[in-house]
């Protein structure tokens, strides 16, 4: 059975303190890769999608642009119910990528894509170039509080 609920937006909807892009430091001799690129497909139109998960991810923030080969431009900042608002109206106007089924991730979903040997950001630069060392939001709400989201950081 298909994972049916892929499409996710790395970082693209959901920066909250976006800063601008990092150069980001990666020590692969002190621990394994916990993103390593080879778990991730290519699929050659600005996304990628987890193997494990089935999940697919925007390799470029809301605000960016893909060349085909790097991110540029600056991640938009946005407050919790802009970055939703944002998500349903890329999907109202056509998608991305050829899916109209974009959402923001939840937080157990957006620590997937930590890279636990690079920092500022901790994210695999060749899946996710141009990233900022900022905080992103998530689709789950704090305990309690509905109307609040929890944000992971990458910083």
């Amino acid at each position: 059975m298909t994972i049916k609920a892929f499409l996710l937006c790395l970082c693209s909807f959901i920066a909250a303190l976006a800063a601008p892009a990092w150069s980001n430091t990666c020590d692969t001799s002190t621990r394994a890769a916990s993103t390593p690129t080879e778990n991730f497909t290519d699929n050659g139109d600005g996304t990628v999608t987890d193997k494990r998960s089935g999940l697919t991810w925007m390799r470029c923030a809301q605000g960016q642009t893909w060349s085909g080969a790097d991110c540029s431009g600056s991640a938009q900042r946005l407050a919790w119910p802009d970055a939703l608002a944002m998500a349903l109206n890329l999907n109202a106007l056509g998608g991305h990528a050829g899916h109209a089924d974009w959402r923001i991730p939840r937080l157990p979903e957006l620590a997937g894509i930590v890279e636990r040997q690079c920092r500022d950001p901790r994210i695999n630069p060749a899946l996710f170039p141009a990233t900022p060392a900022a905080a992103f939001w998530s689709a789950t709400s704090r305990r309690g509080a509905d109307d609040q989201a929890l944000a992971l950081s990458f910083g």
